[in-house]
This record gives structure tokens, C-alpha cells and sequence, in this order.
């Protein structure tokens, strides 16, 4: 391998627990995907866990990981 692959960031996923609707479950998430919905629950004074049971209740054919990766980038474009 060339040391310019070997240099690439390896992607930060990491299994983060939530619970939805009293039941838990996980949701892979690379690190700044999950800090950035801990900022967005924080703003709207909701928890993570209370963030994610909402994006679970409007996703649409997507897995659970997804919808949030999704939620928050189009979060972010509609606040530039």
C-alpha cells in the first residue's frame, strides 16, 4: 500500500444506543454525525434518544442510520 493510502482517515463509526419508544437500539454513526445531532437535540432542549424516536417516526424506507445522517445534513443546509 502506497503512503498516500495510508494516510486516509479511517472512518470514526461508532454503535450509539437510544431508546425509542421504551425500547433500545443502536444506530451507526461516524462521530461527527453523532456530535452534530447531540447539538441539534440540544437545541431544541430534546434529548438524542427524543431526536432520533422523532426521525424514526418520519423515515421513509431508509434504515435508522441513515434517516439521521440525513436528518442533519439537511439540517445544516437549511441553515446556510
Amino acid at each position: 500500500m502506497s503512503r498516500r493510502k495510508s494516510r486516509r482517515a479511517k472512518s470514526t463509526v461508532g454503535r450509539h444506543t437510544v431508546a425509542i419508544d421504551g425500547r433500545l437500539t443502536s444506530v451507526s454513526l461516524e462521530n461527527a454525525f453523532w456530535q452534530s445531532l447531540k447539538e441539534i437535540a440540544s437545541e431544541h432542549d430534546m434529548t438524542p434518544s427524543e431526536l432520533v424516536a422523532d426521525i424514526n417516526s418520519k423515515r421513509r424506507h431508509v434504515n435508522l442510520s441513515s434517516a439521521v445522517r440525513l436528518f442533519v445534513l439537511d439540517f445544516y443546509r437549511q441553515q446556510g
